[in-house]
């Protein structure tokens, strides 16, 4: 799911969540009882352990927003129903084991619960909120000693067949829309790559190395779902964009830019984010584009960014810029050997670089090494057909 799609299902699932378990507490345990349509039964909640579930759910609220602000969407829906189902079910056994009460407890949200669960498009947030509310009953049947469980689990397993069903359908919609847009969005970009090369002969390919040195190191580092892969490959792709813009005399000049020549390179940077600000996609990566070219002691372009003000992403693109810059041919100069570029990586480190993505950079090394003998240097980019993703 994209996250912010994910973020704001999230919000409507929590908002939702809480209305219907009050609404439904405060209709059965105390409207009903009041106007008699219940007889025999005292207004209030079985037990006072009662409100433990209510103290939990409040608890949670400044958790569920502190990982929302942290980025870790994906984590607000497991702690939260994890959390609920374990809470509840302590509640239960407090509340029923050895009172001689009848276990009457079910609350009308857990039928939205299971019928929401196809819009996470998450198989494993289903099976675990199926499984772990089925468990949950016949637990309680067999601690409170009472059969009327069979009826809640086998009309949970009722609705959790027709929800999985939803789930497998959306899940497939979601496939296919993700496959094409994909395909789009990489044929724009090859495109795009394809018109910048045009132009500096000496880089043909520089883009693809990068954006691959980078996944595999972002990889090594293990900081990104599949779906946020994607997205920082091709902003890798893109990160030189802004160089369309650059006079050809300038970016192919083959002796010493001037300072006013290299003031105008600089500029590539800012150029090239604003290019593609509003493609989507690469919205979560963009910083890639306009921080690349950042420094980690403050001396690079074109903010100036010190350190962990530099955005991660664009230190990744960084250290992977400079690696392939240093081991291909330029207009001006041979490449040279991956051990030297090797070494200067290592003594950039706390410099120019990230002093941590280095010690990380060098567990990573043997796949780069690995990755520069094989890469078919004399072909054209455009006819490459080797999948990272």
């Amino acid at each position: 799911m994209i996250p912010h799609e994910e973020q704001r299902t999230v919000k409507w699932f929590l908002t939702i969540f809480y209305i219907i378990f009050i609404s439904y507490d405060f209709f059965y345990y105390y409207l009903l009882p009041f106007f008699s349509i219940v007889k025999d039964r005292p207004i209030g909640f079985p037990s006072n352990f009662w409100y433990l579930t209510y103290i939990v759910l409040i608890l949670l609220i400044p958790i569920l927003i502190y990982l929302n602000k942290t980025n870790k969407i994906s984590w607000i829906k497991y702690v939260f129903i994890i959390t609920y189902m374990v809470t509840v079910f302590i509640v239960d056994i407090f509340t029923y084991y050895g009172s001689g009460q009848t276990y009457t407890n079910g609350n009308v949200v857990e039928v939205f619960l299971i019928l929401s669960l196809p819009l996470f498009l998450d198989k494993r947030f289903f099976w675990i909120v199926s499984i772990g509310l089925i468990t949950k009953y016949v637990l309680m049947g067999i601690i409170s000693n009472t059969s009327i469980v069979v009826l809640a689990s086998v009309f949970i397993i009722v609705l959790s067949t027709f929800s999985f069903i939803l789930l497998s359908r959306f899940q497939g919609y979601v496939r296919a829309i993700s496959t094409s847009y994909d395909n789009q969005i990489q044929g724009i970009v090859k495109g795009v790559i394809a018109t910048l090369e045009l132009k500096d002969p000496y880089t043909r390919g520089h883009s693809e190395r990068v954006a691959s040195y980078a996944l595999l190191l972002a990889k090594e580092i293990g900081i990104l779902s599949r779906d946020e892969q994607k997205s920082f490959y091709y902003a890798c792709l893109l990160h030189d964009v802004g160089k369309v813009h650059i006079p050809d005399q300038i970016l192919m000049k083959p002796g010493k830019l001037t300072s006013e020549e290299f003031e105008i390179i600089k500029t590539h940077p800012v150029v090239g984010e604003e290019a593609v600000k509003d493609v989507e996609g690469l919205t979560d990566s963009i910083c890639v584009i306009r921080s690349h070219h950042e420094r980690w002691d403050g001396k690079g372009y074109p903010d100036k960014l010190v350190g962990d003000d530099i955005p991660l992403l664009a230190r990744i693109a960084a250290i992977a810029d400079a690696f392939d810059a240093m081991t291909s041919s330029r207009s001006y100069r041979a490449a040279m050997p991956v051990e030297e570029a090797y070494k200067r990586i290592l003594e950039g480190k706390g410099s120019q670089f990230d002093p941590n993505l280095v010690e990380e950079f060098k567990k990573a090394f043997p796949s780069w090494v690995n990755f520069h003998k094989s890469y078919p240097w004399v072909k054209n980019t455009e006819n490459n057909k080797e999948v990272l993703l």
